[in-house]
């Protein structure tokens, strides 16, 4: 079959649009041969080679694979990265960065406040390997300073953090880190690249789960890291080819899918999530509402230096009845979905006491504000008024 001339498709300059157009074109281009818009599924193990050393770019898929590029092109055009690299899963993602940036006898200051399988994965696994880590409230950015020993290699924040929503100050942070020749990692999965942009502000390495609001639609499990430095993007092309942590075709193809409403659906869970928050936050039975977008939020002037205006779809709330009324919600939503995750269409419920962060023990998780009163909320697309109606029933 005959190829088509697209040049005037596959020749678009991108880098001066809106990430709105950058959301639905960078990375992609009508296929050569048939036109369709869609990128096809490549699902393929091998390719056929012309010759010893003569490939089409591709020779086997668990090196690399044309519909994970393709995505990785587009998650690297909307955050004006270089560089850009898909895994099987978020934690994949995560456990190729840390592999491939550390040795024995490093440290990592990390804030205290993570997803709980990246503390997993630094507590028990990396810590055989003689990798250190100190936990450090880096709200406090003098925190960070203090903790950085001679033997430090690196700084990892999440911001918003998961599930108190508690921020970190990116700039700020990264001139701590450059000035101690250190690299920043941040984890942006909670907002994106359409409501915060860590590489504007300093960072040096971005990590997401693309599970969640890069996929939204509750369809693949995945993980990304962005970079500018080819040598770090070396290191982790190398380190995903040798373990075997790629993400697969389809969910490359179905996350293509969902970041083209990414713009769209971040806005709108932003505005559905500050709704039900400020009900939340009037609520007689309701001890304390987290949420950046609420002008009491402790690090509100933060939240909208970092975010602009819209602070994203995921809020934690503590209930006065403590453990016993936090299960009695959790059994009693019809709407909203209890369930491990967030960033979907569907508002999703969790209690992270005893489900994301159970195996952090109590006295750690009270500390750091994961009381067992403490329900993580992550907001859908649905009538905000009709979400505000379950939780009433429920808490009721």
């Amino acid at each position: 079959m005959a190829t088509f001339n697209l040049s005037r498709y596959t020749d678009r300059d991108l880098s001066n649009t809106d990430i709105a157009t950058k959301l639905i074109h960078a990375g992609t281009a009508p296929d050569p041969v048939t036109g369709a818009i869609l990128p096809p599924i490549y699902q393929t193990a091998t390719y056929a080679q012309e010759a010893v050393g003569i490939d089409k770019g591709h020779t086997y898929s668990r090196a690399s694979n044309p519909t994970v590029s393709a995505l990785e092109q587009k998650l690297a055009g909307i955050e004006n990265a270089k560089y850009a690299l898909c895994f099987v899963t978020g934690m994949a993602a995560t456990t190729t960065l840390l592999l491939s940036l550390l040795v024995s006898g490093d440290h990592i200051v990390c804030s205290d406040v993570v997803y709980g399988g990246t503390v997993r994965l630094i507590e028990q696994i990396l810590h055989k390997f003689g990798i250190s880590v100190s936990f450090v409230d880096a709200a406090d950015v003098s925190n960070v300073a203090t903790a950085i020993k001679p033997n430090t290699k690196l700084v990892f924040i999440e911001t918003p953090a998961n599930p108190t929503l508690k921020l970190n100050d990116i700039a700020t942070i990264a001139d701590i880190t450059h000035a101690h020749k250190l690299l920043l990692i941040v984890d942006n999965t909670f907002l994106t690249a359409v409501l915060q942009q860590p590489f504007k502000l300093g960072a040096d390495i971005v990590l997401y789960s693309t599970t969640k609001y890069i996929d939204g639609h509750n369809a693949t499990v995945g993980g990304a890291i962005l970079t500018n430095n080819a040598e770090y993007f070396t290191q982790f092309d190398f380190n995903r080819k040798t373990v075997g942590s790629i993400q697969s075709p389809f969910a490359a193809w179905l996350t293509l899918q969902g970041l083209k409403t990414l713009e769209l659906r971040m806005k709108r869970h932003s505005e559905n999530a500050l709704i039900v928050a400020k009900y939340l936050r009037n609520h007689r039975k309701v001890k304390n509402v987290f949420y950046p977008g609420l002008d009491d939020f402790l690090q509100y002037d933060l939240a909208c230096k970092q975010h602009g205006n819209y602070h994203g779809g995921t809020l934690a709330f503590t209930v006065t009845g403590g453990y016993t009324e936090a299960l009695q919600i959790m059994n009693t939503v019809k709407l909203c979905t209890l369930a491990e995750s967030l960033g979907s269409l569907e508002t999703l419920i969790t209690h992270p006491a005893s489900m994301t962060h159970g195996p952090i023990p109590k006295a750690k998780r009270n500390r750091l504000g994961i009381t067992d009163g403490l329900i993580r909320l992550s907001v859908g697309l649905e009538s905000p008024q009709d979400i505000i109606n379950d939780l009433a029933q429920a808490i009721k």
